[in-house]
């Protein structure tokens, strides 16, 4: 016999359709004069979020509104703050996780990750679950964490309410879609009439409507020796009504180099005029479209439109598209197999969306009203016979003050100073990673926090590679900067690097620790981040006389109170 609430003929499984039926019955649990009465018993909803910037904890929180809205009992965890014993209790759960670095979860997923995937977890049959994977086609390793999490449910048995969804960078259409899907089959009760919060005003501007920032100053940190080029850039916020807080990303919208794109059209036989999507080719490949980078998902499509057999293995072989990749963009592909379009549509369906890049800011707004800064590393190299640039870092380079940046902040409410003004602070930042760290120091001086700072640097060479030199020096001569301490890596015969000053200071830097310092980290997530992690495990090991299981329990309380935080990339 069909059910009174989801019919037989309804897309889903049995299973599905049982656990809906069960939820809905309990919606309309008794009867007044024949009349169904509704009783607004809500329905409790995990929600739980894995994030290295912010992105996933922000859904998280717009998941937990809607689904309020809709008659559910949301309640949102931070991973690393989720009790595990609970899962096996659970009914519904909704997980949305990033992947960074190698395929790697967040830091604060990492634990939940680890036993998730060991012998400890449980069977999981009465769970209903849905999971939002978010990531980086640039990767190889794309939405991993989100996967790896999504089949593992699945193994110990749990069912899908909505398939997993993986997102790119561009995720918000995706989110939207895979938001209503989850509504949609979880059956959600419309709230009692008049229940819903109005919505907050969005302000004027932000991710879908960047603020035209005025260039301020531009110019390079590095000496005219230095084989690197970081850049110093200054943006004005005067009319945006945007603030922001140390710790805090700007997104930059950038635009593609004019000379990439005059090649990709010549390449393609177009003449940049022709008239697509409300504006000409040329307009769209400069502005809206990522012409650069090569993405596994583009080279299958360009094999397949191509027909090359080479390109066709490559698309199979992650290993070996990872090695294909490296150094080579979408042009490449072009060269290799070329094709000829017939309309403009063919080759936009080729090309992901440019995306807009996030730099740590390493301004205060307490030391530099009205102003934001950032700290660039500007790529540029030769592969395969052709030069290469960095699509956002040259943008800013090379930027002369003529057109506004189009810019947004990314707020993180993790990477953080300490609420406590006495807490010490130890930060290890070499090269670029020194970003958010000059606005900590800035911060820490605009307020007069009593906290002492500890800073290590690390670079190439001191004589042309010492950022922020001036400022660091008149940190330390006025107290703000208790401790600096450097590493420049080619200065010697021996190379040395941010991780071995720690383990030269270990005595010192333990007894910090043991003082209630913050650690935190900001750089290279695949090689310094990872030597930085280790040295750490080392001195706790090593200074506080612990075994190596012991340092690893140090550091994992560290980080669930938040003493130990990583910007890493």
């Amino acid at each position: 016999m069909s059910s009174p609430f989801i019919p037989d003929t309804a897309p889903f499984s049995v299973e599905q359709r049982a656990w809906l039926n069960g939820f809905l019955a309990g919606m309309f649990s008794s009867q007044d004069g024949g009349q169904s009465t509704v009783v607004m018993e809500a329905k409790p909803v995990s929600i739980l979020w894995g994030s290295q910037t912010g992105n996933s904890e922000g859904l998280a929180r717009k998941i937990s509104k809607a689904l309020g809205n809709k008659g559910f009992a949301p309640t949102v965890y931070d991973m690393d703050d989720y009790d595990v014993a609970k899962l096996a209790e659970e009914s519904m759960l909704l997980l949305v996780t990033s992947t960074f670095g190698d395929g790697e979860p967040p830091d604060n997923a990492a634990a939940f990750y680890n036993w998730l995937l060991s012998d400890e977890a449980p069977q999981l049959p009465n769970l209903k679950y849905s999971v939002l994977a978010l990531g980086d086609s640039n990767y190889p390793e794309f939405c991993k964490c989100g996967i790896d999490i999504d089949l593992r449910f699945k193994a110990l048995g749990a069912t899908p309410i909505v398939e997993r969804v993986d997102c790119d960078a561009d995720y918000d259409d995706a989110f939207e879609a895979w938001l209503k899907s989850v509504e949609d089959a979880a059956g959600a009760a419309a709230s009692a009439e008049g229940s819903e919060e109005a919505a907050p005003t969005e302000p004027e501007f932000g991710k879908k409507n960047p603020f035209p920032a005025k260039l301020l100053a531009n110019y390079n940190l590095n000496a005219e020796t230095s084989s690197k080029e970081t850049r110093h850039v200054e943006l004005s916020l005067e009319g945006s009504g945007m603030s922001y807080e140390p710790g805090d990303a700007l997104a930059v919208m950038p635009v593609n180099d004019a000379g990439y794109v005059e090649d990709l059209l010549q390449a393609t036989g177009f003449t940049g005029e022709e008239a697509v999507e409300g504006s000409t080719l040329r307009q769209l490949l400069t502005e809206t479209y990522d012409i650069t980078n090569l993405t596994l998902k583009t080279l299958k499509a360009y094999a397949d439109l191509s027909g090359s057999e080479k390109l066709a293995e490559l698309a199979e072989d992650k290993d070996a598209f990872k090695a294909y990749s490296w150094g080579r963009q979408f042009i490449d592909l072009l060269i290799e197999a070329p094709v000829r379009f017939g309309k403009p549509e063919e080759l936009l369906a080729l090309l992901g969306k440019l995306a807009p890049r996030l730099y740590s800011i390493s301004s205060s707004p307490r030391a530099h009203e009205n102003e934001v800064h950032v700290t660039v590393g500007v790529v540029r190299y030769d592969s395969h016979g052709r030069a290469r640039k960095g699509v956002c870092s040259n943008f800013l380079a090379d930027h002369g003050g003529e057109d506004p940046v189009r810019i947004y902040f990314h707020h993180t409410k993790t990477f953080k100073l300490p609420t406590d003004a006495n807490a010490p602070v130890i930060m290890v930042g070499p090269g670029t990673g020194i970003a958010p760290f000059r606005a900590f120091l800035e911060e820490r001086a605009a307020t007069k926090a009593a906290g002492k700072n500890w800073l290590f640097f690390g670079d190439q060479h001191a004589a042309s590679d010492f950022l922020y030199q001036e400022q660091l020096s008149e940190y330390q001569a006025s107290g703000v900067l208790t401790q600096l301490d450097t590493a420049f890596s080619r200065d010697q015969e021996q190379k040395v690097y941010v991780q071995d000053r720690m383990r030269e200071k270990g005595a010192e830097l333990y007894e910090w620790l043991e003082a209630g310092g913050h650690f935190y980290v900001c750089g290279d997530a695949s090689r310094m981040a990872k030597d930085v992690d280790a040295a750490l495990h080392q001195v706790i090991a090593e200074h506080g006389n612990k075994t190596e299981e012991e340092a690893a329990a140090y550091v994992e309380a560290m980080k669930k109170s938040k003493r130990y935080l990583r910007d890493v990339y």
